[in-house]
């Protein structure tokens, strides 16, 4: 599956499990891909803000990431470097736990389930796995997660995170960006 060319800017409403707006900016830049983007959401009682700039090589595999977040009183930075065959560091120190993960996944944003679309050849209806590093709105902490992704047909892929006992079935637009994730987020632009 081959997508249009990435607008310049995507936007998403959040829904369902909290309340809030993400907005992408994309531009190609020599080897890849940059996406600057912020969302902001209050989730069980809490508001926090995730503002990111992540880098994608050619191929769509993510080699850098500069995470702030914000909630309540505290401000964290987060600096990930992927070497793009599955090895990472997180602010500067090496994250075994990451081992073979080619993806960021921010748990804050709808946009990067769009780096695996883009990155994997997918044959219909069998489930290939992308384990990604996952980072967490609140804290931003990042651990391992396992998902998977099978695609229905060209707008349609099936979400699994056994770790969150989650399903859904995403649906993508032309140029491979969420229109739909079921009881997150849907796109408004």
């Amino acid at each position: 599956m081959s997508f249009d060319p990435l607008p310049l800017v995507a936007s998403w409403r959040h829904e369902g499990a909290r309340a809030g707006f993400e907005v992408a900016f994309f531009a190609e830049e020599r080897g890849g891909v940059r996406v600057e983007g912020v969302t902001t959401a209050t989730e069980d009682g809490e508001s926090w803000i995730v503002d990111y700039v992540i880098h994608l090589d050619e191929s769509w595999r993510t080699r850098s990431a500069r995470i702030t977040g914000r909630s309540g009183a505290a401000t964290r930075v987060r600096l990930i470097e992927a070497d793009g065959d599955g090895h990472w560091q997180v602010d500067g120190v090496a994250a075994p736990q990451l081992q073979g993960c080619l993806d960021l996944d921010l748990e804050a944003s709808a946009m990067t389930n769009t780096f695996p679309v883009h990155r994997l050849r997918f044959p219909a209806g069998r489930p290939v796995p992308a384990p990604a590093a996952y980072v967490r709105a609140v804290g931003l902490a990042v651990d391992r997660l396992d998902q998977s992704y099978s695609r229905s047909d060209d707008e349609h892929y099936d979400y699994a995170a056994p770790e969150f006992d989650f399903t859904c079935r995403l649906t993508y637009d032309r140029h491979g960006l969420i229109l739909d994730y079921p009881g997150i987020a849907v796109r408004v632009q």
